[in-house]
């Protein structure tokens, strides 16, 4: 006879994982919060009255592969963290506050203590722009991953009135182009820079910094919400692009009219270091098409 386990899929550890997780997301929740971890679905009750005509923004995306250096490195928390800033930053685009985000964890053998860290990195950023990590998923698969390796997903919804959606529809000829600095690639371009950079070459120092490779190429994902909600109250903004795969020049004519175009400054802003340590191995038209 043979069992579930035996296939490679624990039960008691998917249990231990639950047991582990539950108070990370409940450390996020707050009263709006009718259900959260634990039934098969989770109630979120908005509240409609700080709103004349709220409309929900919804948006999913994952971390790419650099989860694959996350996770060999121990940094788990640091991955949580990164994919839900990354989601925070898309939602944002349309002039979305955070409200709730559900999480997606795959991987090969559930290790409870491992998934437990990446999700409390969700959380400490689901806490910092007081938005409720309502619930998710984690799927020990077997033969589809790697033993040691996983992957992760968000789902994140956002709130905004809807005469506030940010659209880039009233962008018009002659308006001002903003750029926010980047902490680094955030979570995108990893399969390049993974596939150019020498696995030994992560623990040297990049010259002109303090910082190993390893550390540049793991730098947070930086969520944008406070500078956005600064500039909004400052001036009138027409339209945000959030730079990820794609590069900038994959990105930014997404929010631009028909028949518009952008100039950009190049050197009007100062780079992280890792974009000049990477410069050498790859083609300045696929860095612009595949960084931030």
């Amino acid at each position: 006879m043979t069992t579930y386990r035996d296939s490679g899929v624990d039960i008691d550890a998917g249990t231990r994982a639950v047991q582990l997780i539950k108070p990370l997301a409940e450390s996020t929740q707050g009263p709006q919060v009718l259900a959260g971890v634990g039934p098969c679905s989770g109630l979120f009750a908005l509240d409609t009255k700080r709103y004349r005509e709220p409309v929900l923004v919804a948006s999913t995306d994952g971390v790419g592969t650099k989860v694959l250096l996350a996770s060999t490195a121990g940094r788990h928390a640091q991955i949580g963290a990164d994919l839900v800033n990354h989601c925070v930053n898309d939602v944002l685009t349309a002039g979305a506050e955070p409200i709730f985000f559900l999480d997606y964890v795959a991987t090969g053998v559930l290790e409870p203590p491992v998934v437990a860290e990446v999700v409390a990195g969700m959380a400490n950023a689901c806490r910092r722009v007081n938005c409720a990590l309502l619930g998710g998923e984690t799927a020990e698969m077997p033969g589809l991953y790697q033993p040691a390796t996983y992957d992760i997903a968000g789902f994140m919804v956002g709130v905004c009135e809807r005469n506030a959606i940010i659209d880039g529809t009233s962008i018009r000829e002659g308006d001002a182009l903003l750029a926010l600095p980047s902490t680094g690639l955030h979570t995108n371009g990893y399969s390049l820079a993974r596939r150019v950079i020498p696995s030994r070459a992560l623990t040297q120092t990049m010259p002109g910094t303090e910082q190993t490779v390893l550390d540049a190429l793991l730098a947070p994902h930086r969520a944008y919400l406070e500078p956005v909600r600064r500039l909004r109250e400052a001036m009138e903004i027409k339209g945000l692009a959030h730079i990820t795969g794609g590069g900038i020049v994959g990105n930014l004519p997404r929010i631009l009219p028909v028949g518009l175009g952008a100039r950009i400054q190049r050197g009007a802003w100062p780079e992280p270091a890792i974009f000049s340590y990477l410069a050498p191995f790859t083609p300045d038209e696929e860095m612009w098409r595949t960084f931030n």
